[in-house]
């Protein structure tokens, strides 16, 4: 290959990256999307009101229950609601968002619990985002791994950004690789499509140049070899690296990399990255 092509292939690789971090920052910045979140509510068996969503909201048995004041009106899939609306047993990690005017009210279970969190875009840390800071790409964290499969999936318990709570994942797989000739493997979870991983990790960078608790990075199936791809310069900042009002999950332990991974997403500026 001659330094022409080299050069030629790094600048698709450079192109492709920004591509792919310019659709990151607008899922971050859109309206509705973490950085609009104005509360964390938990819902008990009492109903509750809150300032930044209409209602009363509560929870039990047969799920979470929200009775509107009059006048007071949700849109629920395309749909009015008023009075009162029950949204029964959501699933945990699923949810329903609600609109109201020109705020969602998501609803949503986490780790075992009920909760409500609104989302209005003219929240200040949604209006005053500028942009996460990030290393610049180089090939050479992206690297070729192989996955194996458990026998069966492993539940996996992990503690979460909310001291207290638990988040349980069944593990399909792990993940080895190389970096440098050191190696390493991580424990993956199921990825947001079918047949994808996601892989939650620290390394020696955490709490120094990125976000102390946890990164994550996504990956396509895997070949039929076990064959997979970590481009660890697509790692990616969880919600609660910009917000206190985030339950995300953290990495298991075997997941802590005891090498500085200097790629990827860093410090938000609204943690005091730079």
């Amino acid at each position: 290959m001659t330094v022409q092509d080299t050069t030629a292939d790094l600048s698709a690789f450079i192109r492709d990256w920004q591509e792919w971090h310019t659709r990151q920052e607008e899922r971050l910045a859109d309206p509705h999307g973490f950085l609009a979140i104005t509360g964390l509510h938990w819902l008990g068996h009492e109903p509750q009101h809150f300032p930044d969503a209409p209602g009363a909201w509560s929870t039990g048995t047969d799920g979470v229950v929200v009775v509107l004041d009059d006048g007071e009106e949700l849109i629920i899939d395309g749909t009015s609601v008023r009075g009162e609306h029950r949204f029964g047993v959501l699933p945990e990690r699923g949810g329903v968002d609600a609109v109201w005017g020109d705020a969602v009210i998501e609803v949503a279970k986490r780790g075992g619990h009920d909760i409500v969190r609104p989302r209005h875009p003219d929240t200040p840390l949604r209006t005053a985002f500028t942009g996460t800071p990030a290393y610049a790409p180089h090939p050479r964290w992206a690297v070729t791994g192989r996955y194996t499969a458990f026998d069966d999936p492993r539940p996996t318990t992990v503690g979460a950004a909310v001291e207290g709570l638990e988040h349980v994942y069944d593990a399909p797989g792990r993940v080895e690789f190389e970096l440098d000739g050191r190696p390493l493997a991580l424990t993956a979870f199921p990825g947001h499509s079918p047949g994808s991983l996601l892989v939650l990790f620290t390394d020696a960078t955490s709490g120094i140049t990125t976000y102390a608790a946890n990164r994550a990075l996504a990956l396509d199936p895997p070949d039929a070899d076990g064959t997979v791809v970590l481009d660890f310069n697509r790692a990616t900042n969880l919600p609660c690296a910009y917000t206190d009002l985030a339950t995300c999950p953290l990495p298991p332990a075997e997941n802590r990399l005891p090498v500085a991974i200097e790629a990827g997403e860093k410090i938000p500026r609204e943690r005091g990255g730079s």
